[in-house]
């Protein structure tokens, strides 16, 4: 029925997800918040980190939100690149939290640098096609984001890695960036640009150099002389990375099929978003990748749930309409009630009664009463009309309250192996430590205190 709150029985059908044991187990060494764009992820993870550093973990939390809000929040006047101290951390036996924000750029930059000589180096770096593919090539952002957690991971300086996926149009494009970056480098096109470094002979030479002066000559009108030069350029320098960058790719996927990795789905009750958070968790399955669960984010609540929307909107209209008591020998006359009758309007019903506690079931004074104890009419109606709206607002709630059950409740059939948690809403914006740790509590908290 529209408006009604559904019953618990959704969660009930489901594991709780319990937190604290997942970031006290000391064999969880990477936890992987995921999901689509806007539903908390960064709030999630940050929140996770305050909390496990408070419980005695050492951790990085990799974020990828270019928002300001999560250096804010942790008191740190900007995130980059590289890890930093997070302080205000109440942790115990030597609990430490350390921040970064991913840099996709630098990111591939420090690849570069690493696994080619300064010569070479050089000239990628200052290629311009380069330039452009490591600021914004499809995928690079999901890409890097796996090449620096495998760079924390190797380092061994924390116990607890925490990684806020890219805000992506998709949550699999995380999973997928590997897989892309790969056909991307084994393509046609870039083969095609390689052929002359890798034929032999001088007669093999001649050949290709033949096709690929028509080629040039084709593509130079499409993409311009000096862009298809650039690109040439890249590949010659970068052949000798690209199976690098495949390797690495394959060991970071590795890493996220291990036991000691968690990956948190996170979402918001809504139904794109928990569309979006059914394909990741049968990916995740498909893939072997460990689902601690389901975290639902910003879920609304209310302290009144045994008012029903149809029931608060009844009183509400019953106020508005002047039912719900008779005020006077004038008004009680025009509708054909006797202003000494001591029943409550047959409209009026026990939610009335609630909605409104200062209304008695007995007639309204008299004019004469009402002079006599300083009552005014006016008042009286101005207190309804409040009354009303609240009423209204209350109905609204319980009808979006509703909604977002069923919606949960819709996954939870589709998954109910799925452990799962939910975050009330909060009034406001996290901009502190205080409101991060707040976080935590609820998601550490049976079904997330909501």
């Amino acid at each position: 029925m529209e408006g009604t709150a559904a019953g618990a029985g959704g969660l009930d059908a489901v594991p709780a997800l319990e937190i604290d044991p997942v970031l006290d187990d000391r064999g969880t060494r990477i936890i992987v918040c995921c999901g689509s764009g806007g539903v908390g992820k960064t709030t999630t993870a940050a929140a996770l980190g305050v909390r496990a550093a408070e419980r005695g973990r050492r951790v990085v939390v990799l974020t990828i939100d270019p928002a300001r809000r999560l250096a804010q929040s942790m008191g740190i006047d900007a995130l980059d690149n590289t890890p930093r101290k997070v302080d205000g951390i109440k942790g115990s036996d030597g609990g430490e939290l350390h921040a970064m924000m991913l840099d996709m750029k630098r990111t591939f930059d420090e690849i570069v640098e690493a696994h080619a000589d300064p010569a070479r180096a050089r000239a990628i770096l200052e290629n311009p096609f380069y330039q452009s593919l490591s600021a914004g090539f499809a995928g690079t952002q999901e890409y890097m984001a796996m090449e620096k957690l495998g760079q924390l991971r190797a380092r061994d300086e924390w116990d607890l890695i925490i990684v806020d996926t890219p805000p992506s149009r998709s949550a699999l494009d995380f999973l997928d960036a590997p897989k892309r970056l790969g056909s991307f480098l084994d393509g046609k096109f870039i083969k095609l640009l390689m052929a002359p470094a890798k034929v032999g002979g001088r007669a093999g030479m001649k050949f290709l150099n033949v096709g690929m002066s028509m080629m040039s000559g084709t593509l130079g009108k499409l993409l311009g002389g000096q862009f298809l030069g650039d690109v040439q350029t890249f590949v010659a320098a970068m052949d000798t990375m690209f199976g690098g960058f495949r390797t690495r790719a394959d060991a970071t996927y590795r890493l996220l099929q291990a036991p000691g990795t968690a990956f948190l789905v996170v979402a918001a009750p809504e139904r794109d978003a928990l569309r979006e958070a059914a394909y990741f968790v049968e990916r995740l399955a498909a893939e072997g990748m460990p689902l601690a669960g389901l975290v639902l984010n910003r879920v609304h609540g209310s302290g009144a749930a045994g008012l029903s929307a149809e029931r608060a909107r009844a009183a509400a209209e019953n106020l508005e309409e002047g039912r719900m008591v008779d005020r006077g020998p004038g008004k009680t006359g025009l509708r054909g009630v006797p202003a000494t009758s001591s029943e409550p309007s047959h409209h009026a019903t026990a939610a009335d009664s609630s909605a409104r506690p200062s209304a008695a079931p007995e007639a309204a004074p008299t004019a004469d009463v009402t002079e006599e104890h300083g009552t005014d009419p006016d008042t009286d109606q101005d207190l309804a009309r409040l009354t009303a709206g609240l009423l209204r607002l209350h109905a609204e709630r319980m009808r979006v309250l509703a909604r977002e059950q069923r919606t949960r409740d819709r996954f939870t059939a589709l998954h109910p192996e799925v452990a799962v948690t939910e975050v009330a809403a909060l009034p406001g914006d996290v901009h502190d430590l205080a409101g991060l740790r707040a976080i935590g509590e609820r998601l550490s908290s049976p079904r997330g205190g909501s």
